[in-house]
């Protein structure tokens, strides 16, 4: 609300100068930030912004989220899906430390985030009153940036700050810590969009040399290999790496949070990468002549032992991440870029022929895997259904092009590996830090990104109890979420290294859990169980073609492990098809 206007000469021409609440700025400045969606969760601290908030329902659409983890997780998807920062809010105290894991998985997974937290005034700082807690200290270590604000006349230039520094280089979360007495005192309102910080470089400038060390062993290799991280579908350079792949006949093979950046049916793609990745491209990096990484970190998940990965390839590592080069794996060739622009210049330099033999190696490697292990659990003959089944069926009635968002743990794994991506930036899912409880309320966030997309949530049984509260949110904004249960009434995922690992003492992982289904109907939205072969087909087709949401559990094997797997500190190339 208007408190007061004055007049301000700027190059001899008058300007009005708005008075208004700290609240109202905060509200305004999001706006010329282009947000016209949050996530949230009121609170006595926050409650001024939400006040503001009140009377601008028509240009800011606002989710309450019901639990501060939900929004954050809601947020990371719509931001991953829009390309645009997620925002979330929170009051102080447990509304603000809820958010702490949503900050740490934005972070790992390099997702854009602003988050506000409110807090308590600023003369009661450090006196430990009620709900009072240092966010700054908590989410340093979680966060691209954060900053406190103990007067409204900050909150402009600061929430401008925070939105260039969360979207530029690469992505991050960003936390602003607002004391409640700024969001209620007035300043005058001036927005100024920021273009830069000083000292932060986010964007680094082609090093052309290094571009033509990279073309010039890309034109020698007999034997390479792309490895295609999320780095493709954060910078957009989807279309690039297409060109760069069909210029130079390389074979690709795309990280967890890679898949959905290369299509699943072109000739040249081989499969995922990592622990429970595909046979073929995890043998054949400790095989290629060289290998191009693109947009990825060589995470512990893909490399399996380092001192004994790819150490007969020369390696040309491409991330906009000067401090990725050569932490976890030295390379030959760092190239310090965004992942398009070095795609594009590569493209000018780059040549290459049919490499029949060395494509016919990852097709023995496919049929021996089909043979082992595809085979036996994506076309399943036993008795009880099998994951793998579920995410196959469900690829082929979607066609591939779902927005896919995925819990952690066996069902996440399995969906990586049966679901036959067709579109680009259409997985979802938590990567580095593996947040169980993500697959739910991310759908959520990807729904309201895209409410003409098909979304679909899988988890299990243990990671939907963990957020399942958010049925709530797709029932009162009347969402068409799709949500799959895979339920083994196991920690699927913890029991299978309690089965390898551990001599099978299964230890704290079976589950006894509730009548999902009337849980859900509690909620308002049809549900259905599946648990014979012969029904499952069916069922899946019903719940895509019912209007609105609707939810399916599938009981499944309860003791089926997800293979291939390489485990814990073995190489790559040690990978185990049984």
């Amino acid at each position: 609300m208007e408190v007061a206007a004055k007049t301000k000469n700027t190059n001899g021409m008058s300007k009005t100068i708005e008075r208004i609440s700290g609240a109202e700025i905060l509200v305004r400045t999001l706006i010329q930030e282009d947000v016209d969606t949050m996530f949230g969760y009121i609170g006595g601290a926050i409650m001024p912004v939400y006040d503001a908030l009140y009377d601008y329902q028509d240009e800011m659409k606002q989710y309450m989220s019901r639990h501060e983890q939900g929004a954050m997780h809601s947020a990371q998807a719509y931001a991953r899906i829009s390309k645009k920062p997620g925002v979330c809010f929170t009051t102080s105290g447990p509304g603000a430390t809820n958010v702490i894991t949503g900050l740490a998985d934005a972070y790992l997974d390099s997702t854009p985030m602003v988050v506000i937290t409110g807090q308590v005034a600023s003369g009661l700082l450090g006196t430990d009153a009620f709900q009072e807690t240092n966010m700054i200290g908590l989410s340093m270590p979680v966060t691209k940036w954060n900053y406190q604000i103990t007067r409204a006349d900050e909150i402009a230039a600061v929430i401008a700050k925070a939105f260039y520094i969360a979207r530029s280089g690469r992505p991050g979360p960003v936390l602003i810590d607002i004391t409640k007495d700024a969001q209620i005192a007035t300043a005058d309102y001036e927005y100024k969009k920021c273009e830069r910080v000083r000292s932060y470089q986010p964007v680094p400038k082609i090093n052309q040399s290094e571009i033509e060390a990279a073309a010039a062993l890309i034109n020698g290799a007999k034997k390479p290999l792309l490895l295609a991280g999320q780095g493709i579908s954060l910078s957009g350079a989807e279309k690039e790496l297409l060109e760069f792949v069909e210029k130079t006949q390389v074979p690709v093979a795309c990280t967890l949070l890679g898949l959905s950046s290369f299509p699943t049916d072109h000739p040249l793609y081989v499969g995922m990468l990592g622990m429970h990745g595909n046979y073929g491209p995890n043998m054949n990096t400790n095989e290629c002549d060289v290998l191009i990484a693109v947009g990825m970190r060589f995470d512990d998940r893909v490399t399996g032992d380092t001192a004994k990965y790819a150490k007969q390839a020369k390696i040309i590592h491409i991330d906009i991440d000067r401090s990725e080069h050569n932490k976890n794996i030295i390379v030959d060739v760092p190239v310090f870029a965004d992942a398009k622009q070095a795609l594009t210049e590569l493209n000018k330099l780059v040549s290459g022929g049919e490499k029949a033999a060395w494509m016919k190696t990852f097709k023995d490697y496919y049929q021996l895997e089909f043979d082992k292990v595809i085979s036996k659990q994506a076309y399943a003959n036993k008795e009880n259904i099998n994951m793998a089944e579920v995410i196959r069926l469900l690829s082929e009635q979607t066609n591939g092009e779902a927005i896919l968002c995925t819990d952690v743990g066996q069902h996440q794994m399995t969906s990586a590996r049966y679901y036959e991506f067709k579109k680009p930036n259409t997985q979802i899912t938590s990567g580095g830090l593996g947040t169980m409880g993500f697959g739910l309320p991310a759908a959520i966030g990807a729904q309201i990104a895209d409410m003409d997309a098909t979304v679909v949530s899988v988890s299990g049984d243990g990671g939907f109890q963990m957020t399942l509260q958010e049925l709530a949110v797709i029932k009162q904004y009347n969402l068409p979420v799709k949500t799959i249960v895979l339920n083994n009434s196991f920690l699927g995922m913890v029991r299978q290294w309690q089965d390898l690992f551990f001599e099978q003492r299964f230890s704290n992982t079976q589950l006894e859990n509730p009548d999902f289904v009337k849980i859900v109907d509690g909620y308002g939205i049809k549900g259905k169980r599946v648990s014979k072969r012969e029904d499952l087909d069916a069922a899946i087709k019903e719940m895509l073609e019912t209007p609105g949401a609707f939810f399916l559990e599938v009981i499944v094997e309860t003791e089926c492990n997800v293979l291939p797997m390489i485990a814990p500190g073995a190489a790559v190339s040690d990978m185990r098809l049984e």
